[in-house]
């Protein structure tokens, strides 16, 4: 046994880049990006770069054409074409389907009114990394009530029955920076997978892209680790490999936030506009900090 483990190939270290192009790259991307390409060069394996421009309603062309100029002016090239999300719905909905038919998915016709008052008359309930849980109010409406109701609304979500998940999977952990973490999904409620008219989200779209992409190492933001929990569940259910995760710290403005499209973080192409280099830009996302 040692001798064959000994001759065993090791897997190839594939990563990927996987903005959404809703406005353009800052500091923090490159940070991203920049753990990936170096994990996959340093390993001689590759670095995948992927557009994640499921949101129709703020993805624009623009966008997407700006984070391939600004990693090519950092010297971050990508192996292979680029997966557009958009051009792949066919894969999400066949995963979907799946997780509908082990009766995992069911119809939630809440508003998000309707979820804030149940919270509120349940006396509140804890804010946690990826928001406030869903309380599972439509989880137990009967099936013809869930049929009737689904056939007569004109929007619902489908959620995911964490609870009944984890009864198929029991306990479950992925490799985090070589350690090993439990997965606690739990903690982030019934999760959102898709919608009537649309057939997934972030987290069964990134879930899916992953496997068929080869991923076998994640480098992204610790703003993310909470959703690793949901990551690593839905990889069981649909019989999906699991990669090892790295989790970066967050690069930070002058006050300590993290850098944010929706607040203005100053973009690479403003910096490159400005007279910085390729080398100042990449020295400032590994200090971690914004310049103010």
């Amino acid at each position: 046994m040692a001798a064959a483990t000994a001759g065993a190939a090791i897997p190839a270290v594939v990563t990927r880049f996987a903005p959404s192009p809703t406005g353009y790259l800052h500091l923090g991307h490159v940070r991203s990006a920049l753990a990936g390409w170096r994990a996959a060069r340093q390993a001689g394996g590759r670095f995948l770069l992927r557009l994640e421009d499921i949101d129709h309603t703020r993805c624009r062309p623009e966008f997407a054409d700006a984070i391939i100029v600004d990693l090519a002016w950092l010297g971050l090239d990508w192996d292979g074409p680029i997966r557009r999300q958009s051009e792949h719905f066919a894969d999400y909905r066949a995963a979907l389907a799946r997780l509908e038919a082990a009766g995992l998915l069911y119809p939630c016709f809440c508003t998000r009114r309707d979820i804030q008052d149940e919270i509120a008359r349940a006396g509140g309930a804890p804010q946690g990394e990826l928001g406030v849980p869903y309380p599972g109010t439509c989880r137990h409406l009967g099936a013809a009530e869930r049929r009737a109701r689904r056939e007569a609304a004109r929007d619902y979500a489908l959620r995911l029955d964490v609870a009944a998940a984890l009864g198929r999977t029991g306990p479950l952990v992925w490799c985090e920076d070589g350690r090993a973490i439990a997965a606690e999904p739990a903690a982030l409620g019934d999760v959102v997978l898709a919608r009537k008219e649309f057939p997934t989200s972030y987290h069964l779209a990134v879930t899916v892209d992953d496997a068929l992409q080869g991923v076998t190492l994640v480098t992204r933001g610790a703003d993310l680790y909470a959703a690793t929990h949901i990551h690593r569940l839905l990889q069981a259910l649909l019989g999906l490999p699991t990669p090892d995760y790295c989790h970066h710290p967050l690069v930070t403005d002058a006050a300590g936030r993290r850098l944010a499209k929706r607040d203005g973080a100053a973009t690479i192409r403003a910096m490159r506009a400005a007279g910085m280099t390729p080398d100042d830009v990449i020295a400032a996302a590994l200090a971690g900090a914004a310049m103010p």
